[in-house]
């Protein structure tokens, strides 16, 4: 075994977190969000924070290959990638307020943040926003704030994305799996430079990318665009789940 995974193998409650990185890919394979919402909840019952959002933001390295391809094809390039720019403006802030935070605090803002979000999308509320530049460039922006913060920088998207009308589905999922994924890929450099990437964080990172692209790679073989409403449906019951499991009162 290499000594530099060592530490990732003796991290107490592996093999839930290992867990919850399966399922979380596997949501985000069919649903095209989700992972974060599902992995951040439950990772955090078991890592502080910032190794959470380091290990998840390595992990998502395999979205690179199981996902984005086939989303590349059918996005909306141009818009995501204002969202993107903005999003890397203010995830420093984001960085900052994770790294100062109690841990605590963090836990409950993580699992709020996806109750809340899982309620508006049960509720049917979506943001109602013209998505022109500059909007797409303020949810950008309020994006990284969140995922910066709690490593959750897909409610803002999410909620804007589903509410654009006239979107079709696999363009809603496929601009959805862009944004997360190199967003999430773009935390890295800034936990780094704020001394949040330790090495304890980067080999837990690589361990779980096995059981997440396994459960990306699966998600997306599983997708079919008739069924969005199942798949959809079944993304809201295990973040529902994952964000009350996590709340901190329980542990």
């Amino acid at each position: 075994m290499p000594d530099w995974l060592a530490p990732a193998l003796s991290e107490p409650g592996l093999i839930w977190v290992c867990g919850a990185s399966l399922l979380a890919g596997l949501i985000y394979g069919f649903a095209g969000f989700g992972a974060a919402l599902v992995f951040m909840p439950l990772a955090t019952i078991f890592l502080p924070p910032p190794i959470a959002v380091a290990a998840f933001s390595l992990s998502a390295l395999a979205s690179l290959f199981t996902v984005v391809p086939g989303a590349w094809k059918v996005a909306d390039r141009r818009a995501t990638a204002v969202m993107i720019v903005a999003c890397l403006l203010t995830t420093p802030l984001g960085v900052a307020a994770l790294r100062v935070a109690p841990e605590d605090a963090i836990r409950t803002g993580v699992c709020a943040l996806t109750l809340l979000t899982l309620a508006a999308l049960l509720a049917g509320w979506r943001m109602p926003l013209t998505p022109g530049v500059a909007t797409r460039a303020g949810i950008g922006a309020l994006a990284g704030l969140t995922g910066g913060s709690t490593g959750l920088n897909g409610p803002p998207v999410i909620l804007f994305n589903l509410g654009t009308e006239g979107q079709p589905v696999a363009v809603t999922r496929a601009n959805l799996a862009l944004f997360l994924t190199l967003t999430s890929l773009s935390f890295l450099p800034q936990l780094w430079l704020q001394g949040l990437l330790p090495p304890r964080a980067l080999a837990l990172g690589v361990l779980l990318l096995i059981p997440y692209g396994v459960g990306t790679w699966t998600g997306a073989r599983l997708f079919r665009p008739d069924w969005a409403g199942f798949y959809r449906g079944a993304a809201y019951l295990l973040i529902g789940a994952a964000g009350l499991a996590g709340l901190p009162f329980w542990t």
